[in-house]
């Protein structure tokens, strides 16, 4: 089973230091980089890909939630932090989870293991559909149905030809779910099968008469199909 890679984004060295140490201690783990601010961070990524960032909030020259914005495809994302107050935006922004300083190994853990079965979830090319949990149940959607994806906070809506479903999950852990080849993220919120698209500009995509907007980072997507 190949490691997920990860960085940390933390300038308190003593925060830095216990997710070092945390994880060391899990073994599908591997870091690649502690950084004390988010401008280093973004060189290292413009060098490097990762799988995972552990992220504060509250750092020098670039705010957390303000890296996270300039990410065109983010990874997954843990927010690691003392304050509370941007957990809601955090979710806005599909973070995997949302730690409160100090974190306990246990929590650690329960965040990591969502990255972890995301991406050991991703399906093989023969599968067609995913079972989503809606309302206590499972629910087979097919791949050939989905028009869109909706970010929802903590939930995710799937747009099919048929039918809506609401589901407790990331767009990330989502995503992760999907054929790469056949859905794309058009912006943070949207995620779009790639050949019910009708037409599209550089401002939005239209598809089956619905017309999704398209975020400033993504329009070279659109360029690549």
């Amino acid at each position: 089973m190949s490691k997920i890679k990860c960085i940390i984004i933390e300038d308190e060295p003593l925060a830095a230091k216990v997710l070092c140490d945390y994880i060391s201690d899990v073994p599908f783990l591997e870091l690649q980089k502690v950084c004390k601010d988010a401008i280093l961070a973004t060189e290292f990524l413009q060098q490097h890909t990762t799988d995972l960032i552990f992220l504060d909030i509250h750092l020098p020259k670039l705010k957390g939630m303000a890296f996270l914005k300039t990410l065109a495809n983010p990874p997954a994302v843990i927010v690691t932090t003392a304050y509370h107050q941007y957990a809601v935006e955090g979710f806005n922004l599909n973070v995997t989870d949302y730690l409160l300083k100090p974190i306990e190994f246990e929590r650690f853990l329960t965040a990591v293991n969502k990255v972890n079965a995301a991406q050991q979830k991703v399906p093989d090319e023969a599968r067609d559909f995913i079972f989503v949990n809606v309302q206590k149940r499972k629910v087979k959607v097919l791949f050939s149905e989905i028009l869109y994806i909706e970010s929802q906070r903590e939930y995710i809506k799937i747009v099919t030809l048929k039918n809506e479903y609401l589901s407790k999950m990331s767009t990330h852990e989502i995503e992760a779910l999907l054929p790469a080849n056949a859905f794309k993220r058009i912006h943070r919120s949207f995620i779009v099968a790639v050949h019910k698209i009708d037409a599209y500009t550089a401002e939005m995509v239209e598809l089956n008469g619905i017309q999704l907007p398209v975020g400033r980072g993504y329009k070279e997507v659109l360029d690549n199909l």
